[in-house]
C-alpha cells in the first residue's frame, strides 16, 4: 500500500511538473488515500499485533 502511495505521489510530482494539473491533482488524491489506509493499517496491525497468549 505504501508502495501505491509514493508511485502515485512521483506521478503527480512529474505531472504536475510538466503542467498537467488535473492529472497531477487526481495522483495527489489517490497518493493521500493510499497513504493514509495504509497508516490505519499499520495502526491495527500494531495494535492487534501486541496479544498476548495466555497458554
Amino acid at each position: 500500500m505504501l508502495g501505491y502511495a509514493l508511485t502515485f505521489m512521483i506521478i503527480a510530482l512529474i505531472a504536475a511538473a510538466m503542467g498537467f494539473g488535473l492529472v497531477g491533482g487526481m495522483a495527489y488524491g489517490a497518493a493521500k488515500i493510499c497513504f493514509f489506509v495504509f497508516l490505519v493499517l499499520a495502526v491495527l496491525s500494531l495494535i492487534g499485533g501486541r496479544r498476548v497468549n495466555t497458554n
